[in-house]
């Protein structure tokens, strides 16, 4: 970016060379001088003032959105144990930073898992600057999300307001608040630019339908919130793509419509539970291997489990040592899985007890099977 050109006052009548042009050339700029000029004087133009009020609709929005919701905006300090290196005293020093936000009145903290990841303790600061130890309520890997408590009253908890992610279009503004840097409520904003990518979570599940923006993401954003021009909740930041690590113009969020149905079991169980039909799944290369349909391969159907009562059967090797035919299932009420990840997808969608159908080939048949999902161990 250009940098302003300074104004150099001189008293009247001095000699004062003005520089005439800048001329661009090759290899850099050459400034032409003119001859000195005796009662010359300096002209200082007043500069322009807006009208008192006169923000753009735009900015005024801006302003409106952070002034609103920044309260619900915290900054997470992480903690580990650490020993002396001469004595053998531990003590509790910094090992990373975060954002988060407010999501009742109760105390919940919603983050990233990454952002406690390995942490002894953790503490939350909030807008005013008071700082609060918290705790780990429960989290969920597969979708990089974490809720922490902390024990304060309630008038001093604003919640975040909740949007929908499932009618984003790309092209509609986004603002993003988090502490980027450890720079305490930063707002940056931007567009919904991507709808339903895929990213890594922290242990190799895929993240589905996630929003990509180009909001400005920089490590310790992760963990805050990206909000619709209303200043509504509509993913949580997660992930930037960038070869150096900051910014890059490509950030990533978790859509709230899984944060909503996420958040809430952790806050009653303190973890997921997926509901579970009972049966572990042989890997892709077991697949092309024994040149099997896309789907599930059961590698084993633990007894008394749905799957058993339901008559799905394992791959397993006869008394010759050749491989006996099993079961792949390859969709879940009529909606296709390519493999584990997929599958575990559309369960994380219910609860233990519902029926799902399940579509089963074996040997070249397909069926129909109906099993009623049992609750995790």
């Amino acid at each position: 970016m250009p940098m302003p050109m300074p104004i150099h006052y001189r008293p009247p009548g001095a000699p004062l060379r003005i520089a005439l042009a800048a001329l661009a050339v090759a290899g850099g700029l050459v400034l032409a001088l003119a001859a000195p000029l005796t009662h010359a004087r300096a002209e200082v133009l007043p500069r322009a003032v807006a009208p008192r009020g006169a923000l753009l609709a735009e900015e005024q929005n801006n302003i409106d959105v952070f002034r609103r919701t920044s309260p619900s905006v915290v900054h997470i300090t992480t903690l580990e144990n650490q020993r002396d290196m001469f004595t053998a005293n531990v003590q509790q020093v910094p090992k990373g930073t975060g954002t988060g936000f407010v999501w009742d009145t109760a105390g919940h903290i919603v983050t990233n898992f990454h952002v406690i990841q390995g942490a002894n303790a953790a503490r939350v600061t909030l807008a005013d600057q008071t700082t609060h130890a918290a705790k780990l309520v429960g989290a969920f890997p597969d979708r990089d999300l974490a809720v922490l408590k902390i024990e304060i009253p309630a008038a001093k908890l604003p919640p975040i307001a909740l949007g929908k992610s499932r009618d984003l279009l790309v092209g509609q503004k986004v603002y993003a608040i988090g502490n980027p840097f450890g720079l305490d409520q930063s707002l940056t904003t931007g567009i919904v630019s991507a709808l339903n990518r895929e990213i890594d979570s922290v242990n190799g599940r895929t993240i589905r339908g996630v929003v990509q923006t180009d909001a400005a993401i920089n490590p310790g954003n992760s963990g805050g919130p990206l909000l619709d021009s209303a200043g509504r909740l509509i993913g949580v930041n997660t992930a930037i793509f960038s070869p150096s690590g900051a910014s890059a113009g490509i950030g990533f969020a978790i859509p709230v419509d899984e944060v909503n149905r996420i958040v809430p079991r952790l806050i009653r169980d303190g973890r997921f539970l997926r509901p579970t039909i009972g049966i572990s799944a042989g890997t892709p290369d077991m697949l092309r291997a024994l040149n099997l349909p896309k789907g599930v391969a059961l590698l084993q159907v633990v007894p008394n489990s749905p799957g058993a009562r339901a008559g799905l059967q394992a791959f397993r090797r006869g008394a010759d040592g050749g491989i006996l035919g099993g079961d792949v299932i390859t969709a879940i009420n009529d909606e296709a899985v390519a493999d584990l990840d997929g599958m575990l997808n559309l369960l994380e969608q219910r609860q233990a007890g519902d029926r799902v159908t399940l579509t089963v080939w074996r040997a070249g048949q397909v069926r129909k099977v109906a099993v009623a999902l049992a609750a995790a161990q």
